[in-house]
């Protein structure tokens, strides 16, 4: 009987030893899809660059201008910032885009889609040289 038992639990770890090896696999496939799209949140300063999910590079060049409200103070409008960016993919010719802090009143666009992804401006700290935080997904 404790020979049985012995011979089933040996052929029970076999048959989970050669299951093993096939069980990883599957998810790796699924994770580097899901990396390859799921969405980015960078941080740039004036003159900074971060490289993508994708192998292409988004550059904040400069602030155009800002118009916003400042803090403390009541107005009828909040205003509006625009920033400019470049996005140079791994291959190809790089493209420039602006970008603002307020859709309202035909300012511009607070989001914009390049190659294949969706770059919109989620804040834009005050100042001078503000950092601008980007959300970059998969373009619909």
């Amino acid at each position: 009987m404790r020979r049985i038992a012995s011979l089933l639990a040996t052929a029970l770890l076999a048959g989970c030893a050669g299951a093993a090896p096939s069980s990883p696999q599957a998810p790796d496939r699924e994770d580097t899809n899901v990396h390859e799209t799921a969405p980015q949140t960078v941080t740039l300063g004036v003159g900074e660059r971060a490289t993508l999910a994708d192998g292409s590079q988004l550059t904040y060049l400069r602030l155009v201008n800002d118009s916003r409200c400042p803090p403390d103070v009541r107005c009828v409008w909040a205003g509006d910032a625009e920033i400019r960016l470049r996005w140079q993919p791994a291959r190809g010719a790089a493209s420039e885009l602006s970008l603002h802090t307020s859709p309202l009143r035909g300012q511009g666009q607070t989001d914009a889609t390049v190659g294949g992804l969706r770059i919109a401006l989620q804040s834009l700290e005050r100042g001078i040289a503000p950092k601008a935080t980007l959300a970059i997904t998969a373009a619909p």
